[in-house]
């Protein structure tokens, strides 16, 4: 092939550049949604810059017969960065990408009609392929590194967003305050904590990965979720009374649940905004906490107020509790609690002893005879209501697991 009918043809394509260059981004809006879908202003700007650089290369790689290299698509990598940012998937750049040379190859096939130099666009076909191949190799490597970053880079961010709630901060920072819009929690909006936790921890870490994954997933755009201190971590905004948010987390829970990965998951009450996502944090550890291990989903507000004052764990309660009473306690424990037994029984009973016997499979005298000696031991009158329930609330501390009041 003549080196002057190649000239002529690549001086006729360069000639109608800007019309090709035109013409192949329209076709990247009409014919790839993500692009028209792309939120971005600029899209089209780096559009044009990235389609005119990549048809320059193959021009360039035509006109001194040579294989295009990694070398001559140095825009291509801040070009892939940009269409992670904009909303455009691997897959859409890389069709955007092949679109384009289908425009430059019909844009040469014209040029060598006009000039009657069909062995030019013959020769053209490979440089074109070479360039398809070569170009393509580099936008996915490119693209893929550039959304690892991302990815790590958004991670951070709603790391840092989350301990800035958790500790009662202001949002001082543009990238979080828009997170937390996006996320649909702005400063009065209505929402849960939740805390969940592995029963036992994982032993690959990709598990936890996964089910965080399964929890965003169920989230959807709603919310946020991070894994912090071995937990998973999630500030999720509601409506109501929170019952469709935590309808959405039982789901997520049976999901984990079938990856393999039994969580232990507490949720808050519904607080009025991002003022109360530190007490919230607090409540949801209390919900998680009163599951004792066992892999479930518990809202705090299914919990009985003892359940709650006792789940606090407050040290100056125990020292409250009367050296009889928890003496009676421990050493009942220490035997089985056969005692104890017969006194959760009583409560489940509404302090009828007849139908606590029943329950125990014991006789009557041998109930009374059970809850005379409580009273005896502990100084405590079981007909009393006042001293039932110091009783119930003792056992309830000192055991975590005793009977709650009628």
């Amino acid at each position: 092939m003549e080196s002057e009918s190649v000239e002529r043809v690549l001086d006729r394509v360069d000639a109608s550049m800007d019309q090709l260059v035109e013409t192949s981004v329209a076709r990247f809006f009409d014919q790839v949604p993500a692009y028209s879908a792309s939120p971005d202003a600029a899209l089209r700007t780096d559009v044009l810059l990235h389609t005119r650089a990549v048809f320059e290369v193959v021009l360039t790689t035509l006109r001194e017969r040579r294989v295009p290299g990694p070398g001559d698509f140095t825009i291509t990598p801040e070009q892939a960065s940009h269409r992670v940012r904009q909303g455009v998937t691997l897959a859409d750049f890389l069709r955007a990408f092949r679109i384009g040379q289908v425009t430059l190859w019909e844009g040469i096939v014209a040029a060598s009609s006009e000039l009657e130099t069909w062995e030019v666009a013959v020769e053209a076909a490979t440089y074109l392929m070479n360039a398809i191949e070569v170009g393509s190799s580099i936008a996915a490597a490119s693209y893929m590194s550039a959304q690892q970053l991302d990815l790590a880079e958004r991670d951070r961010v709603r790391r840092d967003l989350v301990e800035d709630l958790l500790s009662g901060g202001e949002l001082r920072e543009e990238t979080k305050r828009a997170l937390a819009v996006e996320c649909g929690l702005e400063r009065a909006t209505p929402l849960l904590v939740v805390v969940a936790e592995p029963v036992t921890p994982p032993t690959d870490q990709h598990q936890l990965r996964s089910a965080l994954a399964t929890v965003r997933t169920a989230l959807g755009e709603r919310g946020i979720a991070i894994i912090r201190q071995g937990q998973i971590l999630a500030i999720v905004p509601s409506t109501g009374d929170g019952t469709a948010a935590l309808a959405g987390l039982d789901r997520a829970h049976r999901q984990v649940s079938r990856l393999g990965v039994d969580l232990v998951v507490g949720a808050s009450t519904l607080h009025a905004g991002l003022a109360g996502v530190p007490e919230a944090f607090r409540e949801a550890n209390v919900a998680r906490e009163s599951l004792a291990g066992q892999a479930g989903i518990k809202a705090l507000s299914t919990l009985s107020l003892v359940d709650y004052l006792v789940l606090r764990d407050d040290a100056t309660a125990r020292r409250l509790i009367a050296p009889d009473l928890r003496r009676f306690i421990e050493e009942d424990l220490a035997r089985e609690g056969v005692f104890l037994e017969t006194l959760r029984a009583y409560v489940e009973s509404n302090m009828n002893a007849k139908i606590a016997a029943d329950r125990l499979h014991v006789h009557v005298n041998t109930a009374y005879y059970r809850l005379d000696r409580i009273g005896e031991r502990t100084g405590l009158d079981l007909r009393s209501f006042a001293d039932l329930e110091e009783i119930l609330v003792a056992v309830r501390l000192l055991t975590g697991n005793g009977p709650a009041p009628a």
